[in-house]
């Protein structure tokens, strides 16, 4: 199984060029982005769609995850993630399979016609989940590249990915938005080696393996000149590709911030064996079972159940 993107095999970190095209469909016409939109895709690694969906369904939306929220509250289960040193909950993963109601957003038209034109080919959902970084105490993220935990970890061959967070509340520049090193997604940052059995389950609350070191992110910010944050109202829909250098800072301010998050996998990029001596990571992270390609459909948020 020939290794495109090596990671973890050398205490001395590096930095090779991506060997994958960003774009697998580079014509407008191949979807519901404007070529203006690819470009900026193509060339930052990001794409924010601002109020893709109205003040309206964006409070369905709220009250949706507030009751899954509730419903895993006293629930311990090891896809609901709780912050260090509290109860409160920071992630709950697997939702487009556990909740009737996101495994049919995950479906919408809106965001997979988007999702095949930058991937090019039929997609279907790899990892999924709800997030939530409450005011006051919401912890920091440490950047990452998606893609190289994917790769390692899970068996994910190819850049050929992309993660779509919706956003459920207003982000601001202080509520710990997300950050985006603009241009850091055409570099794989090799990292250094050794990741312990069972990593998962510390790097979903703190992820100190896997993470770039300080040279190479301060060379990455150097070729990207700036760190670009995700700010915008709520209703908007970030799609980052699945390398770009990314992370967030604590939350502070009186402000919380949640979105729900799908990840996009080309169909022909299925998961295989990871690359490394680790086992898979469990499912609700990784989905390998019974994959197959998302029939796209357009529906009404404001009906329960869904009506497609």
């Amino acid at each position: 199984m020939t290794d495109l993107y090596p990671s973890r095999i050398s205490e001395t970190p590096s930095i090779i060029k991506r060997k994958d095209p960003v774009l697998y469909n580079i014509h407008q016409d191949s979807g519901p982005l404007k070529q203006e939109d690819l470009n900026f895709y193509e060339k930052n690694g990001y794409l924010l769609c601002e109020k893709m969906f109205s003040d309206e369904e964006v409070d369905i939306l709220r009250k949706e995850l507030k009751q899954t929220m509730d419903d895993y509250r006293t629930v311990d289960e090891s896809h609901i993630i709780r912050e260090l040193g509290s109860e409160e909950i920071r992630s709950v993963f697997d939702v487009h399979k556990n909740t009737e109601f996101f495994q049919r957003l995950s479906s919408h038209e809106r965001l997979v016609n988007i999702a095949q034109q930058l991937l090019g080919s039929k997609v279907y959902i790899t990892q999924s989940r709800i997030n939530f970084k409450p005011g006051f105490k919401g912890k920091e993220f440490y950047w990452h590249s998606d893609f190289e935990t994917w790769h390692v970890e899970d068996g994910m061959p190819r850049m050929r990915a992309v993660s779509c967070s919706i956003i459920l509340t207003d982000n601001y520049e202080f509520n710990g938005p997300l950050m985006l090193i603009p241009g850091s997604h055409q570099y794989y940052v090799q990292c250094s080696s050794g990741t312990p059995g069972n990593h998962y389950q510390q790097s979903l609350k703190k992820q100190e393996f896997g993470v770039p070191d300080q040279q190479s992110l301060k060379w990455l910010l150097e070729k990207g000149g700036k760190i670009d944050r995700a700010t915008g109202p709520a209703g908007s829909v970030l799609f980052f590709e699945c390398n770009i250098m990314h992370g967030s800072n604590g939350n502070i301010s009186p402000y919380p911030r949640s979105n729900v998050f799908f990840v996009f996998n080309s169909i022909k990029n299925q998961l295989e064996t990871p690359y490394s001596q680790l086992s898979p990571r469990p499912e609700f992270l990784a989905n390998r079972e019974n994959i197959k390609p998302i029939q796209a459909h357009s529906f009404d948020l404001s009906k329960s159940p869904l009506v497609l």
